[in-house]
């Protein structure tokens, strides 16, 4: 499996008559372009749509069965189809956030859900913030590379 295939989203028509939004005219207008943020007022399908109409990978990964680490980093990697060899740590998910993807080629950019981390005694606050730093750490990478990265998350 390429890591090009792992973000893979329906191709949006770029024809003359269907022409790709830009930042100012969706829901990210207010938004920066590198950023982990709650998801307050916005709605996942409205961050799916804008992702389309942008042209970015949309990653989306519903946490709440969720427990401990483990299964918050087994979640990740199966929603968002990291390969088998993932080494389900926060260093690996990291790297494959960032280094493969960037050898793979020009990125447009990436729009995130995390959808209720879960808040219990196995996740405790310090590894919800150790997720979260993981995802801050992607941003400023994508960011150096002068790629949107929006992380948007919410607690369960």
């Amino acid at each position: 499996m390429s890591f090009k295939s792992v973000f893979d989203l329906e191709k949006v028509n770029t024809g003359m008559d269907t022409p790709l939004r830009k930042d100012q005219e969706t829901p990210l207008r207010a938004v920066r372009p590198n950023i982990v943020q709650s998801i307050r007022a916005f709605r996942v399908a409205d961050l799916q749509h804008a992702a389309q109409d942008l042209g970015h990978h949309f990653l989306y990964a519903n946490l709440s069965p969720a427990q401990s680490k483990q299964d918050v980093l087994d979640l990740i990697a199966q929603q968002f189809t990291f390969p088998a060899h993932f080494g389900k740590n926060f260093d690996a998910l990291y790297d494959c956030m960032t280094d493969p993807l960037h050898k793979s080629g020009p990125q447009p950019g990436f729009i995130v859900v995390l959808e209720h981390i879960p808040a219990n005694a196995k996740f405790d606050k310090e590894a919800r913030e150790q997720l979260l730093d993981i995802f801050r750490d992607t941003a400023d990478f994508w960011g150096d590379r002068k790629i949107p990265f929006r992380c948007f998350y919410s607690f369960l």
